[in-house]
């Protein structure tokens, strides 16, 4: 009978113990959570004060009064819709043509055996390590030197290929066995119609995965942006915003101004994870076994 009251004290001495350290854990995440999710919490409760009070309460999450006026100042600004409209060009351009450029040479380089092929994927992956501030002066330069500086096509097509896109189409292509070619290539079909058709609809989940990353990079670039046009009329929503919040575009703090163009710049993104967080890649989709 002892040694029984004794197993009981052990395992719910043992249970007390699990309890404890996985309310430790949850606090610790929740406290984790709300130091991330605070400062974003804060940008909306602003963008809904009169600059008054944003300015005396910067950190209150009451706003005295509720007002709309940041928005009906955005709304009436259209300097605002030219960075909406720049943006969108930008990014739409920018993301189609990555996802289909990307895939492309990432499939070349899973499928075609030509010299260099090592080389070629090594230099993309040493690209992939080199901090993109260091490679500003030369996409100036470059830019300058083809006539693209302060036109729509110097601010698209330096972007419109990506390393990190490529390396993840490679690997994608790499997982699908190569016999799932091999009889559309008995039947005539050329590489390119093998790619386009067979290969690519595969290829779903690396698509989907590439397209948000290509959207979310291109809709959020800022320094590519401020070396590639000056003229006001090509300023983007994060060029704009970032003017905005430095000053250059008007007097005064314009807290909740600033914050509400910030808030409504970051709902695109938002709602394309949302649409496609089940979809994003998983590394043995599309794949056929052997």
């Amino acid at each position: 009978m002892s040694a029984q009251v004794h197993t009981m004290r052990s395992d719910a001495s043992a249970t007390r113990r699990r309890l404890f350290g996985s309310a430790m854990t949850y606090s610790f995440l929740v406290a984790v959570a709300v130091v991330y999710i605070f400062p974003f919490v804060i940008s909306i409760i602003t963008s809904f004060k009169t600059e008054p009070d944003a300015t005396a309460n910067p950190l209150s999450v009451t706003p005295h009064p509720v007002t709309t006026t940041a928005f009906h100042q955005l709304s009436a600004d259209n300097d605002f819709f030219t960075w909406v409209k720049n943006s969108i060009i930008v990014t739409l351009s920018v993301t189609f043509l990555r996802v289909f450029l990307d895939s492309l040479a990432g499939y070349a380089l899973a499928r075609l055996r030509f010299r260099g092929r090592g080389a070629a994927f090594a230099t993309i992956v040493a690209v992939m390590a080199v901090p993109g501030v260091v490679l500003l002066i030369p996409k100036f330069l470059i830019i300058r030197q083809f006539g693209m500086y302060d036109t729509y096509y110097g601010m698209i097509v330096p972007l419109l290929v990506d390393a990190a896109g490529v390396f993840i189409m490679k690997n994608f292509f790499e997982s699908i066995p190569v016999s799932v070619e091999e009889s559309a290539r008995i039947d005539g079909a050329s590489l390119f119609r093998i790619y386009w058709s067979i290969v690519l609809p595969m290829a779903r989940p690396a698509l989907v995965t590439l397209f948000i990353l290509s959207f979310q990079g291109s809709w959020n670039e800022l320094a590519h942006f401020i070396i590639s046009a000056q003229s006001t009329s090509l300023n983007t929503l994060t060029k704009g915003v970032a003017q905005l919040a430095s000053g250059q575009l008007g007097s005064g703090n314009r807290y909740p101004l600033k914050l509400a163009a910030s808030m409504l710049m970051t709902i695109p993104v938002a709602v394309l994870f949302f649409i496609f967080q089940r979809r994003i890649m998983n590394a043995s989709e599309g794949a056929v076994k052997e």
